[in-house]
């Protein structure tokens, strides 16, 4: 895409964001939206940030990582802590312990790419399930975070306005990293890893830059979760978490951020479409499921009819 048109693209998207915020906050003042599911579109801009962060890492730059819950702990645990101990203005509170959960979680980042940056296939998904193991059997024995009995009386600080600015913030960077000079190399390394540093590109540089921002969008999500739920325990931040984070990101498509998004709000929203259905509530998740991924690949499926039509043609005129 040129400068230019990219430009003109991201302005029409932030002022998309701008008019979504705005409508739904509309919807919420005149009652059109109830407690219930304001929650859950909060909830949804949560798992937009992991998703988006996750795919940059997955998605754009080739690297599978299984750690993404573990540094979604760190980030909760850590503005948790703040919050709890420091004593300041609440405005200015929040945003400093989200950086904080970001940057703490970026830390951990760093120490579980350092050992991977020369090595080449599943190393980083590896490394950062055993991190994510890791920090959550250290967070199980801190007690002075709760430990198994978990962490309570976090201030309920997290509300619809923080969660769609921060899911905003971070499809909008997003995309305007892919779109730059550093992104190209990015997708270079996914691309061919030999050929990019043959051609001067910095692998070890932006595989730690890549790895490192979607970290800290994790930190910050934890951040945002630790203040709604307002009670954190360990044994919500498993392998099953960063599965399912994973989850979204393949259904929306690898190295897609609008498919993160979509894929995000679908798998957030229908399980609570779904609990009238108890009975059947799994059955018709995964036919969604499966519905999701015939779509995504649409295109691969019709040109696959098509030259089977086209073979069967060739046999009836040689006949």
């Amino acid at each position: 895409m040129k400068k230019k048109d990219f430009k003109k693209q991201l302005l029409i998207d932030f002022g998309g964001a701008i008019i979504g915020f705005a409508v739904l906050q509309a919807l919420q003042s005149f009652g059109l939206v109830s407690a219930y599911w304001q929650g859950i579109l909060l909830l949804v801009c949560i798992n937009v940030i992991l998703t988006v962060s996750l795919n940059l890492t997955a998605g754009f730059l080739g690297e599978l990582a299984l750690g993404h819950a573990g540094f979604m702990a760190v980030g909760a645990y850590t503005a948790a802590f703040l919050t709890k101990t420091l004593k300041i203005i609440p405005v200015a509170e929040f945003p400093l312990a989200i950086i904080a959960g970001g940057l703490m979680a970026m830390a951990f980042g760093w120490l579980a790419c350092i050992p991977t940056l020369r090595l080449r296939g599943d190393y980083l998904a590896i490394i950062t399930l055993a991190f994510g193991e890791i920090i959550r059997n250290l967070l199980k024995n801190m007690s002075i975070v709760g430990g198994t009995k978990g962490y309570t009386g976090i201030p309920g600080y997290t509300n619809f306005a923080w969660a769609y600015l921060l899911a905003a913030a971070c499809v909008l960077l997003t995309k305007s990293l892919i779109n730059s000079r550093h992104g190209r190399s990015i997708i270079s390394i996914r691309e061919d890893e030999i050929a990019a540093e043959a051609s001067g590109v910095n692998t070890n540089y932006y595989k730690l830059l890549t790895f490192l921002i979607s970290t800290f969008f994790a930190g910050a999500a934890g951040a945002l979760y630790a203040h709604y739920i307002r009670f954190l325990q360990p044994g919500v931040f498993t392998l099953d978490k960063s599965i399912e984070i994973l989850v979204m990101v393949v259904l929306g498509g690898m190295g897609s951020i609008r498919g993160s998004v979509i894929s995000a709000a679908v798998l957030t929203i229908l399980p609570e479409l779904l609990r009238s259905f108890s009975d059947y509530r799994m059955l018709m998740y995964s036919i969604v499921l499966i519905i999701m991924m015939l779509a995504k690949n649409s295109a691969r499926i019709s040109a696959w009819i098509a030259s089977f039509r086209n073979k069967n043609s060739a046999k009836e005129a040689g006949q």
